[in-house]
């Protein structure tokens, strides 16, 4: 892995390549399933990329490969919340969108370790500059409805 993207004392993330996802547009023309499509996936990863995942305080490593043309909704953040969050559109939020977006539908990737995803996309934000009170906020509404999707119940973690 080439590309630190964060590290401390409890987890380390670490990618082989910086990650360039991209908003996908509508064209004239456009085939309405294709609208559709880019309407509740609108962005797109351009490039085949491994994650390296370190949870340091249970020395666990977990690895795995965010696909090229890997579509994802970005941050769900309902409309209403958006003039206090931002919307799911917000540059800052993409990268952590992806990962946390590739880690929810592949809970095996962290041995279904629902705590630690929450912690390393919360960690990501930090590293995207979003303001602490505003990871605060996303870290645990995020956690509390991950807890009902089937996820296997993981240890607490982290700041």
């Amino acid at each position: 892995m080439k590309v630190k993207w964060y590290s401390d004392e409890n987890m380390a993330i670490f990618f082989s390549d910086t990650p360039k996802p991209i908003i996908r547009y509508p064209y004239p023309n456009i085939k309405d399933s294709k609208l559709e499509e880019i309407e509740e996936k609108p962005f797109l990863n351009t490039q085949e990329f491994k994650i390296a995942l370190f949870d340091l305080n249970k020395s666990k490593r977990y690895g795995f490969t965010a696909p090229k043309d890997y579509t994802w909704d970005g941050a769900t953040i309902p409309r209403f919340v958006w003039s206090i969050v931002g919307a799911k559109t917000d540059p800052a939020f993409l990268i952590p969108s992806l990962i946390h977006d590739l880690l929810c539908e592949n809970h095996h990737f962290v041995n279904g370790d629902r705590y630690f995803s929450t912690c390393v996309f919360e960690r990501l934000l930090y590293v995207s500059q979003v303001p602490a009170w505003k990871r605060w906020f996303m870290k645990h509404t995020v956690d509390n409805f991950q807890k009902t999707q089937n996820w296997e119940e993981g240890i607490k973690c982290l700041k």
